[in-house]
C-alpha cells in the first residue's frame, strides 16, 4: 500500500449530476478508497451549463467545454481537488495549468444503435428519423444513408432513451460505453463497426482533470494511469488538435495497439456526408502523438483543410 506523508486525508471529485458522471465519480472513488483507506474521498455533485442548456446543439452553445468549465472552476477555488471526465467530452488542449491522467481500461470505443423497432441501420426505412446531438454521427450517417432524416437528440442517456420510447424518433445513435457503464446493455440492438463507423476521439476512455501545480495529488494518481489506453487517447487527441477539433467539425478517431503498433485512422467530413476524408496511418506505440499529428497533416495535404475552411466560413455567417 502506498505511504507517503504527503497523502492528503481529504480528496474531493467534482462530477456532473448526470447518472453516468456520477457513475463514472462513484467508480474512481471506489478505486481511491481501496488504494487509500485511510482518506476520505467525497463526490460534490454539479449542474454545468451544458446540462442545462437543452434545446440548442453543442457547437451553438460553446461546445463540450461547457460540460466541464464549471468542474474546473471548482477546482481553481478550492472546493474541489480533481474532476473525473468521459475523455471524449474534453477539449483537444486543456486550460493552462491544468493536466489530466488516463485511467483504467478504456471500454468499448463503438457508437450503438438503439431502436425499438429496427435491428440495424440498413433495415431502417427511407426517411427514417435518426437522433444524434453529434456532427460526427451524423456526417457519417448520412453518408451511408443520405435518406435518413437526422433529428437533433440532447439530454442524459435515460432522457434519450425516453425520447426514442416515446416515438420521437425510430432509432437513435448513443455511445457503448455509457450503456454498459449504466447497465443499458440490452438496450444496444447492434454496435456500429469502428472499421466503417469511426468513434469520438478518446470514446470510451476516462480521464482525472487536476491542476498542475498540485504534485501531491498527481503522485496520488500516478497508480490509476493506464499506460495503454494513455497511448491511444494521446495518438486521437494529437489528431484531434492538429485539426482544431471542436463540436462544430465532424471529425473522428480510433487508435488501436496491435502486435506492437500503434495504429491510428481518422476522418474529416462536412456536416451532410457528401464529402469525407479518411486515411489511416501506423507507427510505434511511443510516437503515439507525433503520429497522430501525422495523419492530420495527411488528410490536409489531401483536402481536409478546405472542408475546414468551408465550415468556419459557414459557421461565421451563421452567427
Amino acid at each position: 500500500m502506498p505511504s507517503s506523508p504527503n497523502l492528503p486525508s481529504l480528496l474531493r471529485i467534482a462530477s456532473r449530476e448526470s447518472r453516468l458522471a456520477m457513475v463514472q465519480s462513484e467508480w474512481t472513488a471506489a478505486r481511491l478508497r481501496l488504494l487509500y483507506p485511510a482518506a476520505t474521498i467525497e463526490i460534490i455533485g454539479m449542474t454545468t451549463k451544458g446540462d442545462q442548456i437543452l434545446d440548442k446543439p453543442l457547437a451553438q452553445i460553446g461546445g463540450k467545454g461547457l460540460f466541464i468549465k464549471e468542474l474546473e472552476m471548482a477546482i481553481e477555488e478550492g472546493r474541489a481537488d480533481i474532476a473525473v471526465h468521459s475523455m471524449k467530452d474534453v477539449p483537444m488542449t486543456l486550460p493552462p495549468g491544468f493536466s489530466a491522467i488516463i485511467v483504467g481500461e478504456r471500454e468499448d470505443v463503438r457508437d450503438a444503435f438503439v431502436s425499438n423497432r429496427f435491428a440495424n441501420i440498413d433495415a431502417l426505412p427511407q426517411g427514417a428519423v435518426v437522433g444524434t446531438s453529434s456532427l460526427r454521427r451524423e456526417s457519417q450517417l448520412r453518408h451511408a444513408r443520405p435518406d435518413l432524416k437526422i433529428a437533433a437528440l440532447r439530454g442524459n442517456v435515460n432522457t434519450r432513451l425516453a425520447k426514442l420510447d416515446a416515438g420521437n424518433f425510430d432509432a437513435i445513435i448513443l455511445a457503448v460505453a455509457g450503456l454498459n457503464r449504466l447497465g443499458f446493455e440490452k438496450r444496444i440492438r447492434c454496435s456500429l463497426p469502428s472499421s466503417g463507423f469511426i468513434p469520438a476521439i478518446a470514446q470510451g476512455a476516462l480521464g482525472i482533470e487536476y491542476q498542475t501545480a498540485r504534485t501531491d495529488i498527481a503522485a496520488w494518481l500516478a497508480p490509476f494511469e493506464n499506460e495503454n489506453t494513455t497511448a491511444l487517447v494521446n495518438a486521437e487527441r494529437a489528431f484531434g488538435r492538429a485539426l482544431t477539433a471542436s463540436c462544430d467539425i465532424p471529425l473522428g478517431a480510433h487508435a488501436t495497439v496491435t502486435d506492437g503498433k500503434l495504429s491510428v485512422e481518422g476522418f474529416v467530413a462536412v456536416p451532410d456526408g457528401s464529402r469525407m476524408i479518411r486515411r489511416a496511418m501506423t507507427g510505434a506505440v511511443a510516437d503515439a502523438q507525433s503520429l497522430g499529428t501525422a495523419l492530420a497533416q495527411m488528410l490536409l495535404d489531401e483536402g481536409a483543410g478546405e472542408i475546414l475552411a468551408s465550415l468556419s466560413r459557414h459557421s461565421g455567417d451563421a452567427s
